[in-house]
């Protein structure tokens, strides 16, 4: 048997994958978070847009509370009426009550799976995503990440070409070559730097997948739940994905993935399994989560709110670009922003988000209020004033 040798100074640490902020939050609370000196943030960034309804909402604290006291897990082997009861309300508030509903753990795990369904369905292996895309980190989903630095040499067999987005020509001649199962993408490219699909580039291709046997995907996972104003973003182009996953938003913090399947694809026993998808706290969580959405209108909130931040952003000199649709707001500068998010967070008390290095990413929950609102753009325009 092993023996440490020096039992007094030898521990374990964790695996250092994690760029941190220099903050330790203790407590949470709507739009605001807390650190263990008593000094409160508003929290433009939602933990990765994953805090949907707000820090500590009473109703989802209720919900996982009085489910834990009655039971807290099983597993898939037997009957939990809470998973078709999220799926029902699920369907009737995003529309899409003919679609089926296989629950997950997180966001990769829920692209895993709808890519695995495209093969299934369609007896094809190569797979069609965009520059700048990321869909998450395990195996089939970095696969289809447009990132080399987190991509292994186990993930290089993936069969995945990438293409500009908003060119459906060129799409069109990857297709007719054969082989696609599935074309992937973001509702709104969120880590790409929140760049929006064109509405007739998405239309094309819900057409051009039928046209070669092939899977629409869309990746919902952080523009998904209300956060663009619509329940899922792709919606905006009025159109129906053959697959759609969802996560970061679906359970205000507690892990849980999504995968809304359409009629056509049918199910076998053995095709996707999951330990821990769609367990008891999972869907109370879940349910809490569009129980509070639908209440207090937190989509149309999104809606307002985020039109509001995109219209006063526009006003302020110093920023490249304002995109993005309802609460998932990207502001585009010319140099490096590390400085001034840090700024932000220092000195003005407000948490951000960044993609790449010079785009500050706005993804708060969804309960944001206008005065809130007025307290980032206040501290926002005089940070960048000259």
């Amino acid at each position: 048997m092993w023996e440490n040798p020096n039992p007094k100074y030898l521990k374990m640490e964790l695996f250092d994958v994690y760029p941190l902020m220099d903050i330790t939050p203790v407590a949470a609370h709507g739009c605001y978070i807390t650190d263990q000196d008593g000094v409160e943030y508003l929290d433009l960034y939602g933990g990765h847009a994953v805090i949907s309804i707000g820090h500590s909402h009473p109703h989802y604290i209720r919900r996982i509370s009085d489910q834990l006291e009655r039971i807290g897990f099983y597993s898939n082997s037997v009957i939990n009426p809470l998973q078709r009861e999220l799926a029902h309300k699920l369907g009737e508030m995003s529309g899409l009550e003919d679609y089926q509903l296989f629950l997950c753990n997180s966001g990769a795990e829920a692209n895993e799976n709808a890519l695995k369904l495209a093969s299934f369905a369609t007896g094809k292996g190569r797979v069609i995503a965009f520059s700048k895309a990321f869909h998450g980190r395990t195996s089939a989903a970095v696969g289809v990440t447009d990132n080399e630095n987190i991509r292994a040499a186990i993930n290089q067999g993936q069969q995945v070409t990438f293409l500009p987005m908003n060119d459906a020509s060129l799409v069109e001649k990857e297709l007719a070559a054969g082989e696609v199962c599935a074309v992937i993408i973001e509702g709104i490219q969120g880590i790409g730097g929140v760049h929006v699909p064109d509405v007739a580039f998405m239309q094309d291709l819900e057409k051009l997948c039928h046209r070669y046997n092939c899977k629409l995907v869309l990746d919902e996972i952080q523009s998904g739940y209300g956060r663009s104003g619509r329940f899922f973003a792709f919606q905006e182009a009025n159109i129906k994905p053959d697959i759609i996953t969802t996560a970061k938003g679906m359970a205000n913090g507690f892990p849980i993935g999504g995968v809304l399947i359409s009629p056509d694809i049918q199910p076998r026993h053995g095709m996707l399994g999951a330990t821990f998808g769609g367990n008891y706290l999972a869907c109370a969580a879940g349910l809490a989560v569009l129980e509070v959405i639908e209440d207090e209108n937190l989509i149309e909130n999104a809606c307002k709110t985020g039109a509001y931040l995109d219209d006063e952003l526009g006003k302020i000199s110093g920023i490249k670009d304002v995109r993005g649709r309802g609460l998932m707001i990207g502001l585009e500068f010319e140099d490096d922003v590390k400085s001034l998010r840090t700024r932000l967070l220092k000195e003005k008390h407000i948490f951000t988000g960044v993609s790449s290095t010079n785009i500050i990413r706005l993804l708060p929950p969804l309960s944001l209020q206008r005065g809130q609102a007025d307290v980032f753009l206040e501290a926002f325009a005089g940070l960048l004033a000259p």
